[in-house]
């Protein structure tokens, strides 16, 4: 079943199909190979937590869906382990991104936000993908990692060719690669020569140094440390953008709840938690291969091919979340797998949070009037991310005349 157009375009109304009359089906993957896609939330929350679905591409058999295409430099990230792998190399990262890290980022944060605003000017038009929802994350994860400002320009136009590939570029996602590892490289070698008080600098003494970050089994290998860099910089930003675009563009679309948030500001954390199950940032959780034949909603899946969990299709489940079509800032969202569930869990969820509260309020105190310039803002051509090219809008900082 070919449904990545439809998918694109519609993906609601496909899961809520798929759902009802096919929670397990096969489908064309994201690189155009088979795949089983699974749609129903308890289905998909409990394949997320599953130890027989393995990320590791070692029990893909040939011809099935395997993700994106890395070198060996980049590709060995937490994305592509099982235990005890990814146990040692999360335990190594994760005291990055706790909560307690996170509070003391929200003052930087919020400062690069109110910067960024001053940019737009009292009043105009503007592109808040351009200008605010993209390079908002990629500051705070380039600070947090200790990446130089002269080299963060040219990330997003990597990552847009990777997530989603222009057809008329056929070697464009090849040359991303190539560059993506040119600038690790260089960056690396830079953090060795000059280390700094930033997480990329801590990461590289635990590598060259005596292991004192754990105990001596948790050393990182030369290409773990790489691909370690490549994957806090690249999901912390992708993530993110998606995360502040959808929930800028879902409340345009409900005018009575962004009049509610502006009126009570206070409900911003549980509004980004609605906010992510009604448009999350990731349709798809990564592709999982089962070690044996697994049995999911009565379907059998063969060991080794290549399964796909609709993170969307499960948080528009109304056997789990009532009217999940309408967007309700006042919804239990507990459970809700916009970021993951399980051992892989998203690792920076508390920092995307806080980015996506803190853009935001800064957004809604800053301009009283916000409005759509554009009827219909188009949304990327890609399976592996859900968000928007651009977000035309109109914005105020006057109050609109009674």
């Amino acid at each position: 079943m070919d449904l990545q157009g439809e998918l694109i375009e519609h993906p609601h109304s496909v899961y809520d199909r798929l759902r009802d009359t096919a929670p397990v089906c096969r489908i064309t993957g994201t690189d155009g190979t088979p795949a089983w896609l699974v749609t129903r939330y308890d289905d998909v929350r409990a394949a997320l937590a599953d130890p027989r679905l393995s990320l590791d591409k070692s029990h893909a058999t040939a011809g099935g869906c395997r993700g994106l295409s890395l070198p060996p430099a980049l590709d060995a990230n937490l994305l592509n382990m099982d235990p005890p792998d990814h146990t040692r190399i999360r335990r190594l990262v994760s005291r990055a991104f706790t909560p307690r890290r996170t509070e003391q980022l929200r003052t930087p944060i919020r400062a690069t936000a109110d910067r960024l605003l001053d940019a737009l000017g009292p009043a105009g038009t503007a592109d808040l993908v351009a200008a605010y929802a993209a390079p908002l994350p990629i500051v705070v994860i380039c600070d947090l990692l200790g990446v130089p400002e002269d080299r963060r320009l040219d990330f997003r136009t990597w990552t847009d060719a990777l997530i989603s590939p222009d057809p008329g570029r056929p070697g464009a996602a090849k040359e991303a690669v190539v560059a993506m590892l040119g600038f690790f490289t260089e960056l690396m070698a830079h953090k060795r020569s000059r280390p700094g008080d930033d997480l990329l600098s801590d990461l590289i003494a635990v590598r060259d140094g005596d292991g004192s970050g754990g105990s001596g089994g948790d050393r990182l290998s030369e290409d773990e440390l790489m691909s370690l860099a490549f994957l806090i910089l690249f999901a912390g930003y992708e993530n993110t953008v998606q995360l502040i675009g959808n929930a800028i563009h879902t409340l345009l679309e409900h005018p009575d709840e962004l009049a509610r948030l502006r009126k009570d500001p206070a409900g911003l954390p549980g509004a980004v938690e609605e906010l992510a199950r009604y448009e999350g940032p990731a349709p798809l959780a990564i592709r999982r291969f089962p070690t044996e034949d697994v049995t999911i909603a009565g379907v059998t899946v063969p060991a080794g091919e290549t399964v796909l969990l609709s993170l969307s299709a499960a948080n528009r489940d109304p056997a789990r979340f009532p009217r999940p079509d309408l967007l309700d800032l006042d919804r239990d969202t507990s459970g809700h797998l916009a970021l993951g569930h399980g051992i892989h869990y998203c690792l920076g969820a508390p920092l995307a949070r806080a980015e996506t509260e803190i853009a935001l309020a800064a957004l809604l105190e800053r301009y009283p009037v916000l409005q759509p310039a554009s009827p219909a803002p188009r949304w990327r051509p890609s399976l592996r991310a859900r968000g928007l090219t651009e977000l035309p809008v109109r914005y105020d900082a006057a109050p609109a005349p009674h």
